[in-house]
This record gives structure tokens, sequence and C-alpha cells, in this order.
């Protein structure tokens, strides 16, 4: 009964909990030796979630070590800057995707109170 538009929004916003909980967990782990950053492949697994927002995805969204990123004395490669840039961005994301929810949500309502009238 919900929208294409709405299932979409569900997923993205499934997504966006667990790129969410990956950079916890790396901001968590700042200062552990030998921690290493790691990353949902965010763009894969919203390209696959796109595909078939009806159904729950049958994958498991990859989370890998990131590399690329300097690398301190004790080899942890965490940038809180980064992390805390990911934070933000993810949650104006999140907020975003909501209203989308709640849109889609707002009319299912409509059309049921529309049903029961008629």
């Amino acid at each position: 009964m919900l929208t294409q538009g709405t299932l979409r929004a569900a997923r993205y916003l499934d997504l966006l909990s667990m790129r969410q909980r990956v950079t916890a967990s790396n901001i968590a782990n700042a200062d552990t030796p030998g921690y290493r950053t790691r990353a949902l492949d965010f763009d894969s697994a919203l390209d696959e979630a796109m595909q078939r927002p009806a159904k729950r995805p049958t994958f498991e969204p990859q989370v890998r070590e990131l590399g690329g990123l300097a690398v301190k004395n004790d080899g942890n490669d965490v940038v809180l800057d980064r992390e805390l840039r990911n934070l933000s961005e993810t949650a104006i994301r999140f907020s975003h995707a909501l209203l989308v929810m709640r849109g889609g949500i707002r009319q299912l309502r409509q059309a049921i109170q529309e049903g029961r009238g008629a």
C-alpha cells in the first residue's frame, strides 16, 4: 500500500542508520592503537536497495577499511573532523528522508480516511 517513494525512503533510512553506526564506531575507536577507519560502501548498497525497494535487501552492505588516510604513530588512522562531518551529513540526509516517509504515510492515512467516508 505504500508508494515506491516511501519504500525507497525506508531503504535509504536503513542504510543511513547503518552508516551512522559505522561512523560512531570509528569515533569510539579514535584512540585505539592500530584501529583503521571503516566505511560502508554506501553508493553500492543504495543502488542495490533502489532496484527493488519493495523487498528487504537480501544482501549485507559491505563495511570495509577505508584506506588512504594518514596513519598516526600508534597505527590508528581515524580523522575526527572527517567522522564528525560524516555524522552531520548523515543526520541531514536522515531528516530529509523522514520528511519523504511522513509525506507517504500522510497520503496513505488520507486515502484510508476518504475510503471510510464513502
